[in-house]
């Protein structure tokens, strides 16, 4: 499946649905996010039940202001609406082949009663 792009009118609906969503902050002039660009494709061909999504920071200087995009690449990882994963910088094929695999092997039951003992965490000082 081709990589989608994302501007702020689609982001949100995009990282709320269901699945796995793989999201690359990249702009233009990036030598390491033109590098990054043909792994990610790449994987976007192999992997058809996972959105492969990239947001342009130039375009959308927005988005990278609010996730506090302060290198690029920056690769974030949503699975059923919740980020699971944020890093910045390129990651060789393999290693997304990992995190792929590490993001599709998570409890998601697990990872939401996580986010609620820190929130609940939170609310008690």
């Amino acid at each position: 499946m081709p990589t989608r792009d994302l501007t702020s009118s689609t982001f949100q609906d995009t990282i709320s649905s269901d699945g796995i969503v793989l999201v690359d902050f990249w702009a233009a002039w990036c030598g390491p996010c033109r590098m990054f660009a043909p792994i990610f494709e790449a994987a976007s061909e192999k992997h058809g039940d996972i959105v492969f999504a990239k947001v342009d920071t130039e375009a959308n200087q927005d988005l990278a202001a609010a996730f506090r995009i302060m290198s690029i690449p920056t690769l974030m990882a949503f699975r059923d609406g919740i980020l699971v994963y944020a890093q910045p910088g390129a990651l060789p094929a393999h290693l997304l082949e990992n995190l792929i695999e590490q993001v599709r092997a998570l409890n998601m039951n697990e990872v939401r009663a996580e986010i609620a003992r820190a929130q609940a965490g939170q609310a008690n000082p």
